[in-house]
Protein backbone atom coordinates (compact mmCIF):
# COMPACT_ATOMS: atom_id res chain seq x y z
CA UNK A 1 0.00 0.00 0.00
CA UNK A 2 1.01 3.13 -0.87
CA UNK A 3 2.42 5.51 2.20
CA UNK A 4 2.77 9.44 2.64
CA UNK A 5 4.22 11.59 5.42
CA UNK A 6 0.91 10.55 7.83
CA UNK A 7 1.16 6.84 7.15
CA UNK A 8 -1.21 4.06 4.84
CA UNK A 9 -2.94 5.88 1.63
CA UNK A 10 -6.59 6.70 2.92
CA UNK A 11 -9.21 6.25 0.45
CA UNK A 12 -11.79 8.90 0.42
CA UNK A 13 -15.14 7.91 -0.74
CA UNK A 14 -18.03 9.86 -1.94
CA UNK A 15 -21.36 10.54 0.15
CA UNK A 16 -23.19 7.82 -1.45
CA UNK A 17 -19.84 5.29 -1.67
CA UNK A 18 -19.55 6.11 2.63
CA UNK A 19 -23.52 6.13 2.86
CA UNK A 20 -23.51 2.14 1.23
CA UNK A 21 -20.27 1.04 3.08
CA UNK A 22 -21.33 2.48 6.30
CA UNK A 23 -24.91 0.90 6.40
CA UNK A 24 -22.99 -2.42 5.79
CA UNK A 25 -21.13 -1.89 8.70
CA UNK A 26 -23.71 -0.78 10.62
CA UNK A 27 -25.47 -4.10 9.76
CA UNK A 28 -22.80 -6.25 10.48
CA UNK A 29 -23.42 -5.53 14.24
CA UNK A 30 -24.83 -2.93 16.26
CA UNK A 31 -22.82 0.31 16.46
CA UNK A 32 -22.86 3.43 18.53
CA UNK A 33 -22.68 6.66 17.14
CA UNK A 34 -19.07 7.30 17.66
CA UNK A 35 -17.91 4.58 16.18
CA UNK A 36 -19.67 5.18 13.21
CA UNK A 37 -19.00 9.45 13.06
CA UNK A 38 -15.18 8.07 13.66
CA UNK A 39 -15.57 5.62 10.02
CA UNK A 40 -17.17 8.16 8.24
CA UNK A 41 -14.16 10.86 9.49
CA UNK A 42 -12.14 8.48 8.14
CA UNK A 43 -13.74 7.95 5.07
CA UNK A 44 -12.76 11.67 4.37
CA UNK A 45 -16.29 13.05 4.55
CA UNK A 46 -17.12 17.05 5.74
CA UNK A 47 -18.88 17.53 8.86
CA UNK A 48 -22.01 17.95 7.23
CA UNK A 49 -22.29 15.48 4.75
CA UNK A 50 -21.09 12.72 7.34
CA UNK A 51 -24.08 14.33 9.50
CA UNK A 52 -26.64 13.69 7.01
CA UNK A 53 -25.44 10.23 6.54
CA UNK A 54 -26.17 9.87 10.58
CA UNK A 55 -29.43 11.33 10.66
CA UNK A 56 -30.55 8.52 7.68
CA UNK A 57 -28.92 5.81 9.67
CA UNK A 58 -31.12 6.95 12.41
CA UNK A 59 -34.14 6.88 10.39
CA UNK A 60 -33.53 3.72 8.59
CA UNK A 61 -33.01 2.43 12.25
CA UNK A 62 -29.69 1.41 11.30
CA UNK A 63 -28.09 3.52 14.25
CA UNK A 64 -29.88 3.29 17.99
CA UNK A 65 -27.54 4.11 21.05
CA UNK A 66 -30.50 2.60 23.02
CA UNK A 67 -30.47 -0.65 21.22
CA UNK A 68 -26.55 -0.43 21.24
CA UNK A 69 -26.29 0.10 24.57
CA UNK A 70 -28.88 -3.22 25.51
CA UNK A 71 -26.91 -5.20 22.88
CA UNK A 72 -23.34 -4.15 24.56
CA UNK A 73 -24.82 -4.79 28.12
CA UNK A 74 -26.37 -7.89 27.36
CA UNK A 75 -22.89 -9.75 25.45
CA UNK A 76 -20.69 -8.14 28.60
CA UNK A 77 -22.79 -9.75 31.36
CA UNK A 78 -23.27 -13.12 29.96
CA UNK A 79 -20.63 -13.90 27.80
CA UNK A 80 -17.78 -11.99 29.27
CA UNK A 81 -19.17 -12.21 32.85
CA UNK A 82 -18.22 -8.65 33.34
CA UNK A 83 -19.99 -6.84 36.45
CA UNK A 84 -22.24 -3.63 36.67
CA UNK A 85 -19.40 -1.23 37.16
CA UNK A 86 -17.25 -2.17 34.59
CA UNK A 87 -19.52 -2.26 31.85
CA UNK A 88 -20.91 1.46 32.95
CA UNK A 89 -17.33 2.50 32.71
CA UNK A 90 -17.56 1.04 29.01
CA UNK A 91 -20.64 2.30 27.89
CA UNK A 92 -19.25 5.71 29.12
CA UNK A 93 -15.90 5.66 27.64
CA UNK A 94 -18.00 4.87 24.32
CA UNK A 95 -20.19 8.39 24.54
CA UNK A 96 -23.51 7.04 25.25
CA UNK A 97 -25.74 9.38 27.45
CA UNK A 98 -27.08 8.16 31.08
CA UNK A 99 -30.52 7.16 29.24
CA UNK A 100 -29.04 5.15 26.97
CA UNK A 101 -26.77 3.45 30.00
CA UNK A 102 -29.54 2.83 32.39
CA UNK A 103 -31.69 1.40 29.53
CA UNK A 104 -28.84 -1.02 28.95
CA UNK A 105 -28.62 -1.92 32.66
CA UNK A 106 -32.05 -2.68 32.76
CA UNK A 107 -31.00 -5.87 30.76
CA UNK A 108 -28.90 -7.30 33.60
CA UNK A 109 -31.16 -9.63 35.62
CA UNK A 110 -30.06 -9.70 39.52
CA UNK A 111 -30.32 -13.50 40.21
CA UNK A 112 -28.72 -14.46 36.96
CA UNK A 113 -26.47 -11.57 37.72
CA UNK A 114 -24.93 -12.86 41.29
CA UNK A 115 -24.91 -16.78 39.94
CA UNK A 116 -22.64 -15.84 37.15
CA UNK A 117 -20.39 -13.92 40.10
CA UNK A 118 -20.28 -16.93 42.31
CA UNK A 119 -19.77 -19.18 38.82
CA UNK A 120 -16.77 -17.23 37.87
CA UNK A 121 -15.12 -17.13 41.53
CA UNK A 122 -15.50 -20.68 41.74
CA UNK A 123 -13.64 -20.70 38.78
CA UNK A 124 -10.88 -18.96 39.99
CA UNK A 125 -10.86 -20.28 42.95
CA UNK A 126 -10.44 -23.99 41.80
CA UNK A 127 -7.65 -22.79 39.76
CA UNK A 128 -6.06 -20.70 42.43
CA UNK A 129 -2.58 -22.18 43.75
CA UNK A 130 -2.41 -19.89 46.87
CA UNK A 131 -2.92 -21.85 49.86
CA UNK A 132 -3.15 -19.16 52.85
CA UNK A 133 -7.00 -18.47 53.50
CA UNK A 134 -6.71 -14.73 53.43
CA UNK A 135 -4.06 -14.37 50.79
CA UNK A 136 -6.23 -16.34 48.56
CA UNK A 137 -9.62 -14.51 49.55
CA UNK A 138 -7.95 -11.14 48.44
CA UNK A 139 -7.14 -12.91 45.28
CA UNK A 140 -10.67 -13.63 44.49
CA UNK A 141 -11.88 -10.29 45.43
CA UNK A 142 -9.06 -8.60 43.37
CA UNK A 143 -9.88 -11.02 40.17
CA UNK A 144 -13.96 -10.31 41.10
CA UNK A 145 -13.30 -6.55 41.58
CA UNK A 146 -11.40 -5.99 38.36
CA UNK A 147 -14.43 -7.89 36.54
CA UNK A 148 -16.43 -4.91 37.85
CA UNK A 149 -18.56 -6.30 40.61
CA UNK A 150 -19.33 -4.93 43.72
CA UNK A 151 -17.54 -5.40 46.98
CA UNK A 152 -20.68 -6.10 49.24
CA UNK A 153 -21.83 -8.46 46.58
CA UNK A 154 -18.05 -10.10 46.28
CA UNK A 155 -17.57 -10.37 49.66
CA UNK A 156 -21.24 -12.31 49.99
CA UNK A 157 -20.40 -14.86 46.73
CA UNK A 158 -17.10 -15.63 48.08
CA UNK A 159 -18.60 -16.79 51.47
CA UNK A 160 -20.59 -19.14 49.95
CA UNK A 161 -17.65 -19.94 47.53
CA UNK A 162 -14.89 -20.36 50.17
CA UNK A 163 -17.74 -21.99 52.90
CA UNK A 164 -17.03 -18.89 55.02
CA UNK A 165 -19.25 -15.61 56.20
CA UNK A 166 -18.23 -12.30 56.01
Amino acid sequence: MPYNESGPKRKFYTPAEALQKIAAFCAYQERSHREVEDKLRSYGLDEDEAGEIMIRLVREKLLDDERYARSFVRGKYRLKKWGRRRIRLELKQRGLSEYCIKAGMSEIDGDEYYQNLKELLEKKNALEKESHPQKRRQKLTAYATQKGYEGDLIQDALGEVLGTER
